[in-house]
């Protein structure tokens, strides 16, 4: 797809079929571990590449002409500001930080950049990654038609560089090598300090999203030892917050 590596869909089954609503794709060899990933000998020559490579994929994402996609959600900076605003409130759980934050956002609320296909949660985890870098884009449920900086951000929010915190790009690499690469590939030529406010809103995001979680296993909805886990790290998301909002404001 527009040069960005995806495993290829081999057939597509619908609800009614023997094996229910499905989709078989190809099989890709490689890691998606972010752990394994960002520490394993086997991706040692990996790591150094990985951010270049994913500036090339996000562009070739973000190059794809809108009129050949799907009818699909719009979500620009303001629209996450409000529905996330909303889920959060739903919980009646005051948080200074997370109060603290959408001030800032609302206040510093940069103009939007022309609509592109965004993948919505493009990360560790959701990329397989072979000894030679970047093998295949996965996850696409999210994807959504919306602002650019919002991938570049995502990937270097710090719950997902998996404690490697000093390599702001998914703990592996420099956000100045994937920007260099985004616009050398096609994308337009972002500064460092326009992805800063996506990558509050993605820590802010991340941590309401734990929190829908934490309510899940609470209530009973889900009472998995996943979701218990995962929502504990609203804590986490919280320092991530301090952290950048000390630096902009």
């Amino acid at each position: 797809m527009a040069g960005v590596p995806v495993p290829g869909v081999l057939g597509v089954f619908e609800p009614g079929s023997d094996v229910g609503e499905a989709f078989i794709m190809h099989r890709i060899a490689g890691e998606t571990l972010g752990r394994k990933i960002l520490r394993d000998d086997a991706y040692k020559a990996a790591r150094p590449v990985l951010a270049k490579q994913c500036g090339e994929a996000l562009a070739g994402i973000h190059a794809v002409e809108l009129d050949t996609l799907p009818d699909l959600p719009r979500s620009d900076g303001a629209d996450q500001i409000k529905k996330y605003e909303t889920i959060y409130r739903t919980f009646d759980l005051p948080r200074p930080v997370f109060e603290l934050a959408f001030a800032w956002l609302k206040a510093n609320e940069p103009a939007p950049q022309p609509p592109v296909l965004v993948h919505g949660d493009f990360r560790l985890g959701n990329l397989i990654v072979d000894e030679q870098g970047l093998a295949s884009v996965l996850d696409w449920e999210l994807a959504h038609i919306g602002d650019p900086r919002e991938d570049i951000a995502w990937i270097c929010v710090n719950s997902w560089r998996f404690g490697q915190i000093a390599h702001r790009v998914g703990g592996f690499g420099d956000l100045d090598e994937l920007l260099a690469a985004y616009a050398a590939a096609g994308g337009t030529r972002f500064d460092p300090r326009e992805i800063d406010w996506w990558e509050t809103m993605g820590s802010l995001k991340w941590g309401i999203m734990c929190m829908i979680m934490y309510e899940a296993f609470r209530s009973g909805g889900d009472p998995s030892v996943e979701r218990a886990a995962i929502g504990r790290r609203v804590s986490e998301t919280e320092i991530d917050l301090l952290n950048l909002l000390e630096k902009a404001i």
